[in-house]
């Protein structure tokens, strides 16, 4: 005759058979952080994970004061969110007439060296955009230039802009908007300037002050701003800031990479509320992939912190 359980054991042994199967690890629910002071202490928390590494935030919800500024002021290298301050150049430029986006550049893989004038050429094996490579001799309009800077963060693109454009007109527009700390010194790629410590830099805030004033529609004409933000709501590359978001959030935004360094610089658009500035900027993490999980996860930090607002 089989022995009955007791009772105790025939409890856990009908719970045992009714758990749950394993599945992927889920994440912790997120709590939300009370105050801005709470959120900047869970971001000091994440840098301190990375030992050595530097991060800078600027956080500003555009209906309200300005949000939080950790390290906001510190100058990084560029890397390409300088693409932003030569897109607003050239929307301002057509705004004065004085460009048109359907007019044509032809297509030259030739610049000067900032640090002594003599050419130098990109590398279409260090551009994340080749398609423009296999058109040299032939045209672009600036319309098609200006959406492979932006949303395709192409190089070659850019370095044709800024020849168009003059990096000191940029850097002075950017100055005059507001940016007054970033420097748009030379295209990208320039090594001879690069060994020189000539690069392009900016601070979390600068970024911050360019993306609130394309929101804003006031660093060029509306209709140039509406046209910016779709082009940056295009972007392809989308590791960073909008990994940290739930599905179907609009992002317009920026990224930057170089050895070490990665930044992204957006405007956020939740749902059902006002939009958001969003600037992380990083450098000395090693690997790229943990300096991307630390900017989605900021990302993921403020939203819950705006959502609770």
């Amino acid at each position: 005759m089989r022995r009955l359980l007791p009772p105790p054991a025939l409890l856990l042994f009908l719970a045992a058979c009714f758990l749950p199967v394993a599945g992927p690890k889920q994440r912790p629910p997120l709590v939300a952080a009370v105050s801005v002071d709470s959120l900047r202490d869970r971001i000091v928390a994440m840098t301190a994970s990375h030992p050595g590494a530097d991060v800078a935030v600027y956080y500003h919800e555009l209906t309200r004061p300005e949000s939080l500024a950790y390290n906001a002021d510190v100058s990084y290298h560029a890397a390409s969110t300088m693409k932003v301050p030569v897109m607003i150049e050239l929307f301002k430029r057509v705004d004065s007439r004085t460009l048109s986006l359907d007019q044509t550049v032809v297509i030259e893989n030739s610049f000067s060296s900032l640090a002594d004038g003599s050419p130098f050429t990109l590398d279409r094996n260090g551009d994340s955009e080749v398609s423009l490579y296999t058109r040299i001799g032939r045209s672009a309009t600036l319309s098609e230039l200006n959406e492979l800077m932006i949303a395709h963060s192409s190089n070659f693109a850019t370095n044709i802009l800024l020849k168009l454009l003059n990096p000191k007109t940029v850097d002075a527009t950017a100055h005059a908007l507001g940016a007054r700390h970033m420097n748009v010194l030379r295209g990208v790629e320039d090594d001879k300037a690069f060994e020189k410590g000539l690069n392009n830099t900016t601070t979390a805030r600068d970024l911050g002050v360019l993306l609130a004033g394309i929101e804003h529609g006031t660093v060029a004409s509306r209709r140039s701003c509406a046209a910016m933000k779709a082009v940056l709501l295009r972007q392809i590359f989308n590791t960073e800031i909008p990994a940290g978001l739930p599905a179907g959030v609009q992002v317009a935004h920026k990224t930057g990479w170089i050895s070490g360094t990665l930044h992204d610089a957006a405007i956020v658009y939740p749902k059902n509320r006002p939009p958001y500035v969003l600037v992380v900027l990083t450098r000395n993490i090693a690997r790229e992939k943990d300096a991307q999980e630390m900017i989605a996860n900021i990302s993921r930090q403020v939203y819950a912190f705006n959502a609770s607002r």
